[in-house]
């Protein structure tokens, strides 16, 4: 049985884990692993399943919040350029999960295929997008998909087809321990009409989010047929502070944060919008970030 020492040159311990996020808050993880391509991150996945040893994938940390008192067992990322490939043949697109959304958004448009700008602005790693089935009001990325090729948590490699996957707003049924690549079949469009739609939606997004700010993803799912910003906002809530945390006075689904920051700011304000919603609304807000 192999050990996690095999692994040393790519592992380092107790590494604070702040910086891979984008609230850059969050203590460390007790082993970082960095596996260099997909046969190694197969390797290390196994080496961690026989020796019993927790694992948490890590992509872009756009939608993740890290406690201070950090997390135990091996946190992995595989986010270099072997996890990232991207390949267009005609209608086809082959994916690693490790490649940013954008990557994917742009690498779809300059080949005149159309569906993806829709996804323009949206911050990650195409595997964390597909996990949570990454979206707007004009589309999500599932809805796209063809095939996803996963590790299990014993490090075994599969394919899920299309008719075994299941999309919904912010939810996939992939709940395997990683995503590994996707494929993607998208229709042919009017190159001057997909850059119009794009650059159209990212004007919007810039009007209306807290871009300038170092900030995460939405905090909460909308309700069904509610807006989770509303919310918060008609409950008097924009611009509330707690510690180095605020709810962005843009829009109020967004938390910044300012220097000094810690992630148990972050879960106060959670909290208490939450709180305030099911006491002025009836609304339980389900939280859409990830927290460690």
């Amino acid at each position: 049985m192999s050990s996690i020492e095999d692994f040393s040159d790519i592992i380092r311990r107790d590494e604070p884990l702040a910086e891979y996020t984008w609230l850059k808050v969050g203590g460390p993880a007790q082993y970082f692993i960095e596996p260099r391509d997909p046969d190694e991150l197969a390797r290390v996945v196994q080496c961690c399943h026989a020796n019993q040893i927790p694992v948490r994938m890590l992509g872009g940390g756009s939608n993740l919040l890290v406690r201070d008192e950090g997390v135990g067992g091996a946190v992995i990322r595989a986010n270099g350029e072997a996890h990232a490939e991207i390949t267009v043949d005609g209608n086809t697109i082959r994916c690693g999960a490790g490649a940013l959304l954008s990557n994917l958004v742009s690498s779809s448009v300059r080949a005149g295929l159309a569906g993806m700008e829709t996804l323009v602005g949206i911050p990650g790693t195409v595997g964390g997008a597909l996990h949570g089935n990454a979206g707007g009001r004009n589309g999500d990325i599932g809805q796209f998909v063809k095939s996803v090729t996963v590790l299990t948590a014993s490090g075994e490699q599969c394919t899920r087809m299309e008719d075994e996957l299941t999309f919904a707003y912010r939810f996939s049924s992939i709940d395997d321990l990683c995503i590994l690549d996707a494929t993607f079949a998208l229709p042919d469009g009017d190159p001057n009409e997909i850059v119009q739609r794009m650059r159209k939606l990212w004007i919007m997004k810039k009007a209306t989010q807290p871009l300038s700010f170092q900030s995460a993803g939405c905090m909460f799912k909308n309700p069904r047929g509610l807006s989770a910003g509303d919310l918060i906002e008609q409950a008097g809530l924009k611009g509330t502070r707690i510690g180095a945390a605020e709810i962005s006075d843009r829009h109020a689904n967004f938390v910044v944060t300012h220097e000094g920051i810690s992630s148990a700011d972050v879960l106060r304000l959670i909290d208490l919008a939450k709180s305030k919603a099911s006491e002025q609304f009836g609304v339980d807000l389900e939280v859409e970030i990830e927290v460690w």
